[in-house]
């Protein structure tokens, strides 16, 4: 690593450390496409492996070198363009790994090593840039490139002086080129963090009838379907939101009606058979169903005497006329089937905090009220129906809800 700067040039680096940020890419505008599907793919076949790292014993000079767990492909580092610095990387794979074939002599995809450098902004983040340099390689195991450089050489010297002028001369090191910066997509989620509404001060389950007009209603559900109308700039947002940024690119002039309109053999042909998937089902709105769906309904001390005059009525009327009057009942949706979950969906639904709910019980035989666990719920009937009550803790202002 060497300062090539000119004298007097950025006066302001001079005794300060730069950030240096290696990527091992893809040389091809086809594979630069679908890079995070290579990528994933890669990860896939070789758990646990990296495709660049640092040889930190051969290094000199680096500081605090860095490789992101999710990033495989990228390292970095600090060092002192003052002082004597020397990197090594290790590429971790080969260029036959990412061809369609691998019958042996397939000729292997390029590479592309490129470092970026920053300098320290007025916040202490390392985000202005500095230089950019990058190479093309091809990585091969030993046999096949001792092989490779001795079928390169004889090519090379079977070629007129002419001709081999239009290639440039062999190095004993290689030389990067300055070139631009490498694209950093930034992902901006608007979307609020989950979170329960805890500005209630008091717990109004045992006050209402059950009716539309006196129960809160549950927040509505997140729905974030693709529409015909939507615009291809609207478009390119929804693809943002549900996690497609790097198909953004393929789909650029694609509009809501364009994207309904693929087959799931499109989809899977353009963007690979794992995110294929992923986006045919989210472009079809297809919903997971549940583990478990029960209805609940408040119970409070009118509830009890409309049920008494409805027993009383179908005494004295054959036909049960109950006046018109009927109940709403919520359904709650659960998925991992514990008593957590249960506690959160019933605060969400009537939008409490979860910590005002001190336990939950269900009403067994006799009356007595048998404390709700995960094996319990793991045994609810589909489609159960209970009566939510409620009953004062003796400690604090947290209530117990009564399953009926």
């Amino acid at each position: 690593m060497l300062d090539n700067r000119k004298l007097g040039e950025l006066p302001e680096i001079n005794g300060k450390l730069v950030k240096s940020i290696f990527r091992v890419v893809f040389h091809d505008r086809r594979l630069q496409y679908t890079e995070h599907q290579q990528l994933e793919g890669w990860r896939w076949n070789r758990p646990g492996d990296r495709i660049l790292d640092i040889d930190i014993p051969m290094s000199v000079g680096i500081i605090d070198p860095r490789a992101n767990p999710t990033q495989l492909n990228t390292v970095e580092f600090l060092w002192d363009p003052a002082k004597r610095t020397s990197v090594f990387i290790q590429v971790h794979c080969i260029s036959t790994e990412f061809t369609m074939r691998k019958h042996g002599g397939e000729k292997g995809v390029p590479f592309r090593v490129q470092i970026d450098t920053f300098k320290e902004n007025e916040n202490g983040e390392y985000t202005e840039h500095l230089h950019s340099a990058s190479c093309q390689i091809k990585v091969f195991k030993p046999k096949g490139a001792d092989r490779k450089q001795k079928t390169d050489r004889e090519k090379m010297e079977k070629r007129t002086p002419h001709e081999k002028e239009k290639y440039q001369p062999s190095y004993e090191t290689t030389i990067l080129t300055e070139c631009s910066p490498w694209p950093e997509i930034t992902y901006v989620n608007n979307s609020p963090s989950p979170g329960f509404n805890s500005s209630h001060s008091s717990f109004s389950l045992g006050e209402g009838n059950g009716s539309p007009n006196h129960q809160p209603e549950p927040p509505p559900p997140v729905t974030d379907n693709l529409l015909p109308t939507t615009t291809p700039q609207e478009a390119q947002q929804w693809l943002h939101r549900n996690r497609f940024s790097t198909f953004t690119r393929l789909f650029t002039n694609f509009s809501g009606a364009d994207l309904l309109k693929l087959t799931r053999d499109d989809v899977i042909q353009i963007c690979g058979p794992a995110d294929g998937i992923r986006l045919f089902n989210a472009l079809k709105g297809r919903m997971v169903r549940p583990r478990l769906t029960i209805y609940v309904c408040q119970e409070s001390l009118q509830l009890r005497e409309q049920q008494q005059q409805q027993q009383q009525q179908q005494q004295k009327h054959e036909d049960g006329d109950s006046n018109g009057t009927f109940f709403v009942y919520h359904a709650i949706y659960l998925e991992e089937l514990t008593a957590v979950e249960l506690t959160e969906k019933i605060a969400q639904l009537f939008s409490i905090s979860p910590r005002q709910i001190s336990q939950i019980y269900k009403q067994g035989p006799t009356g007595i009220h048998v404390l709700i666990s995960d094996e319990m719920i793991q045994n609810f009937q589909e489609e159960a129906c209970f009566i939510l009550d409620t009953m004062k803790a003796e400690t604090n202002d947290s209530y117990h809800i009564i399953l009926k």
